[in-house]
Order: C-alpha cells, then structure tokens, then sequence
C-alpha cells in the first residue's frame, strides 16, 4: 500500500513559488536589498494567475524574507541586525576607544595619493566650485569692510532669509530671526549640546552613530547612550521608549534623513512620534538633517522640526554634503534655546566666516539651487548603485550592503571573519582609505562592518578599489 507521504497533496502552487523563491534568496541568488522577479514574471514564468503569484509573495513577506515597496514592487529583506534590545549603561566617549583613525580618514580626503572611500566627503569634481568661487570673488569685491569684519551671531540676514525659505520645503515655517549661522553641522550640533546639557549628562543616540558625534560628546564630557537603528527606517522607538521610562536621558540626537552610517530614513509618521515621545519626558532632540537635501525622489521629506509645537527641537544642517565642505557654513534653529545657543556661539568661535556666508547666499538667491539639487541627486543616486553591485560582485558571499533613498553613503556588513580594522590597515598601505565599523560605537558591535562614501564620480579607478577591498576581504576567510 502506499505510504502517507506519497498519499499527501502536493503543495499549492503559491506554496511551490514561494519555496523557489525562497531557496534563490537562501543560496545568495537574491542579496538583501535586490528587487525580487516581478509578479508579472513569476505569472509568465510558472503560468500561475496574478492572485497566486501574489499569494506567494504574501507568504514571503509573513516569513520576514521579502517586504514591499511603494509601486516598485518586493525587494528582498536585509536580515535581522545583531543589535541589542536595550542598550547598555551609558559611557563617556574616550578618545583611546575611538583611536586615531578618525583624523587618518580625513587625512586620506586631502591626499592626492589615497583614495578617500572613507570620508563622508563630496568631490569637488560633484561641486559647482567654479560657480561658487566666482560667487565669493564677486561677494569680496563689493562687500568693502563688511567683509573682512565679524559676522556676530546670529549671523548675516542674507543668509537667513534664504535658510528661511529652504526649511519651508521640509515644513518647517521658521523666520530668519529664529536661525543662528554656525560653523558647519559640527560646531551647530557642539553649540545645542552645550545650550542643553552639563558635563555626566546622558545623551541618547542611534547605532551605529557617525563618530564625529561620539568626538563631540567625549569633548562636553557627556555620556553616550546607544540606542539601536533599523538600516533601512531608522532610530528604534519602541527601545528609546523604554529606555525614557527607566533611565535619565537629558537630551537625543536623531539623523532621520538618511543617517550616517546607514542611510536609513525616518518615516514621516515615525519623525512625528519621535517628536511627541520626547516632548512627553521634555526632552530636547537634537536633529541632524545635513542629508536632508539630498532624497533620491523629487522632493525632500518633512522635518522633525516640521511638527516642533513647543521648540524642544533644535534642527541642525549645513551646506558641507551640498556645495561646499570647505566654506565651512551650517546653520541651528534652537528652539526655545535660541539664547543659550547664541551665548555658546559667542564664547565658542565668535562669528562665521562673512565671505562664505554672502557666496553662499548669492548661490541660492539666485534660483539655481534646486536645479544644482536635481543634477547632484542623480549623480549621487547613480553613483550609489554602481558602488553598492560592485561591492556584492567583490566581496565574499555573505556581505550585505544597505540600499539608501539618499545621501552617498554605504554600510557594508560582511561575514563575521572579516575584521574591518586589520581591511583598514591593509586597504590604507594599497592606497585606498574606508571607515572601520569600529568608529560608529562604544561597543565591539559592529567590528565586520565598514562605510563606503560614494561621493566621488565613478570611475575605472574607483571599480579597481572595490575590487582590491574585496580581494582583501576574501583573503580573511580563507
């Protein structure tokens, strides 16, 4: 007689495709991040109806393997990430934990003779520096005394205005008078956490978090406390809500327009629950947007300070990632620490640079910025996706690569063997500089993992990179 099994019913046709699928995305057919076939192809291809080809991909995405995408249809899940539920104790940042690295990653940016993959740095061969030097020739020529004069706080009213207008674009309704101009995002982001915190304090932050913050946080004495980030939405709410309900937090520092390192990017919704949650304890979120401008779609998302009702956000930003890291112009809206910021200003580096600040207005008052935007966004865009396939050509299977919706940067996960100092040490004596996942935490979390910066223009040069970072790779697991 024949047994049970062979008596069973053979499985239904959308249970057949989606163990196919499946199998493509186990065996490293499908990488994280990579657009499944369409529901179209699986029809034609297993000459099923569309309602069976969709069931299949239902019963992917409830297995945790696919998810959807707005009409760009099911892309393969990145797997779960090795974060913590709850974070540890808070920890001061110290300078032996972070190492030297940092300044040699910057080091690399200037060099004609490394290639500076490491840096979160725009090629001025991307910039529109022939533009913008003319600006500032222009600015000198006739800013007479003006412009080798102080620009005190709250900086020129050029500027403002025209910052002003920029932040209505992510729904912000600011008045010039409500911004402060700042050294870059960097020196912005020093002034809020001066303005809101004291030395011992608890500062919440994402993880993986860009280690300029964590430098910033060792040089106010603060504490740092991670809390971790989906690569692909962003900060995790539901930690940072029980973190609020058990431990001090006196202020959060968020970057919900594509994070450095992930590129992941807060929903609007999620922005606007962030604000409400923190608003609930009173407490200040420092919000990190120097990515902001720079969405792969035609416009940018809101703001956290889009849905500010009680000026507990203090919105950061600068020109760095756009036109030009070198004039060295960025800018705070405080809030309803707009005082203690401008005091910290004073006392930190006086003023900003007058000329930058005018060369920078001219730019933007003369209507071309948004067009500059459209052009870089797709160079950047482009950009990302060829430096993303040739990372998952070169290096060993296993690797993960993130699939950001803006900004130039890339976290690449590779197989625990790979440890990303000793790629580092070894990338940097062949010519070529990364940043060490070791850089992003307090903690030996992400010590397979390196960020790639994509904001150079491809090229030959850069494919060969790729390609000896990958051979250096493959030589760990052996």
């Amino acid at each position: 007689m024949p047994s049970s099994a062979s008596r069973a019913a053979p499985q239904p046709l959308y249970k057949q495709i989606a163990d196919t699928v499946a199998k493509m995305i186990h065996d490293g057919v499908l990488r994280p991040g990579e657009r499944t076939p369409s529901l179209r192809a699986i029809c034609d291809q297993h000459g099923v109806s569309m309602s069976t080809a969709v069931q299949a991909f239902v019963e992917l995405e409830s297995s945790g393997l696919v998810e959807p995408r707005h009409k760009s249809g099911f892309f393969v899940k990145f797997p779960p990430q090795a974060l913590f539920d709850l974070p540890g104790p808070p920890r001061v940042p110290m300078s032996g934990s972070l190492g030297n690295r940092h300044a040699s990653l910057f080091d690399a940016v200037v060099s004609a003779n490394v290639i500076a993959l490491g840096g979160a740095v725009p090629s001025p061969d991307i910039l529109p520096t022939v533009k913008l030097n003319r600006m500032l020739a222009e600015k000198a020529r006739h800013a007479g005394a003006r412009g080798v004069m102080y620009d005190l706080p709250p900086g020129s009213e050029l500027l403002r205005r025209q910052i002003s207008k920029r932040m209505l674009k992510g729904g912000a309704v600011v008045a010039p008078a409500d911004i402060i101009t700042t050294c870059g995002a960097t020196e912005a982001l020093m002034l809020c956490l001066r303005a809101v915190t004291k030395p011992g304090d608890v500062v919440a932050v994402e993880s993986p978090i860009y280690f300029g913050i964590l430098h910033v946080l060792e040089a106010l004495s603060l504490r740092a406390l991670e809390i971790p980030t989906d690569s692909q939405h962003g900060l995790r709410l539901d930690v940072l809500e029980r973190v609020l309900k058990t431990q001090p937090v006196h202020a959060c520092i968020a970057l919900p327009a594509f994070s450095n390192p992930l590129g992941a990017a807060m929903s609007d919704d999620a922005k606007q629950r962030l604000v409400a949650l923190l608003k609930k304890y009173q407490i200040p979120l420092i919000e990190d947007d120097v990515f902001g401008e720079l969405p792969f779609g035609p416009k940018r998302a809101r703001t956290c300070k889009s849905y500010d009702d009680s000026g507990l956000v203090l919105f950061c930003s600068s020109f760095s990632k756009t036109l030009a890291p070198g004039y060295r112009v960025g800018w705070v809206v405080p809030g309803r620490y707009y005082h203690a910021v401008r005091m910290a200003k004073l006392t930190h580096t006086l003023a900003t640079a007058t000329l930058p600040e005018l060369a920078i207005a001219g730019f933007l008052a003369e209507g071309g910025y948004d067009h500059w935007l459209r052009s870089v966004r797709t160079i950047y865009k482009e950009n990302v996706a060829r430096m993303r396939r040739a990372i998952l050509e070169e290096f060993p299977a296993g690797t993960t690569v993130t699939t950001p919706q803006g900004g130039f940067l890339l976290w690449v996960t590779m197989p625990p063997k790979v440890d990303a100092i000793a790629l580092y040490d070894r990338a940097l004596a062949k010519g070529i500089s990364i940043a060490p996942g070791h850089l992003f935490s307090l903690e030996p979390r992400y010590t397979h993992c390196i960020r790639i910066s994509c904001g150079e223009p491809w090229s030959p040069r850069l494919a060969a990179a790729i390609h000896t970072l990958g051979a250096l790779a493959h030589r760990q697991i052996k």
